[in-house]
């Protein structure tokens, strides 16, 4: 996993809940790593939910609704720091179905050994999406939340519903209507 993802969890963690509970997140993982990332870097995912899992028991959040927190903040991240990749959209369906084909070849490369999602399209019109979601990761509830993101920036609403294919939630189905 990018080191991005994990600079920027602990600053989102930092703000939210202070320097004290990311120390304290990163020594009770007991970390290979140590908690020292660089954004350009490679750590194993197993850090992450090491993280997550820390954070989860000192907040008494799910790890669910912690990974929709961080959604929304990295989504501020990408559109900061990556314009370019947001701006080339007029609408939010447009930009969801084109994750998969455009956003993810762009991030691949900046980050060439990044481990993205898969995105499949199974149905697409001006007001409705079903995609479903594939990774070993089960971070649905993180892309849950850069969707809920990507319409609150086009400054429009959507009922997203959706559903685990399996037991682990490493495919799961959305359904996006534009309201």
């Amino acid at each position: 996993m990018k080191g991005i993802v994990f600079t920027e969890f602990l600053d989102l963690v930092e703000r939210k809940f202070g320097l004290e509970v990311v120390d304290e997140i990163i020594t009770k993982a007991n970390l290979p790593s140590k908690g020292a990332y660089t954004a350009v870097g490679t750590y194993e995912f197993a850090e992450m939910l090491s993280l997550l899992q820390q954070l989860s028991e000192k907040t008494k959040l799910t790890i669910d609704e912690l990974l929709l927190v961080y959604a929304e903040h990295f989504f501020d991240v990408l559109k900061a720091n990556y314009p370019h990749l947001i701006n080339h959209y007029k609408d939010p369906i447009e930009m969801l179905s084109s994750v998969e084909n455009h956003i993810h070849i762009e991030v691949r490369k900046i980050y060439p050994l990044a481990e993205l999602p898969t995105f499949e399209i199974l149905e697409k019109s001006d007001h409705h999406l079903v995609m479903i979601y594939k990774s070993s990761r089960a971070m649905y509830s993180f892309g849950l939340g850069l969707m809920r993101k990507t319409f609150e920036h086009f400054n429009s609403e959507a009922s997203i519903q959706f559903e685990k294919l399996n037991d682990e939630g490493t495919e799961v189905k959305f359904k996006v209507t534009k309201v």
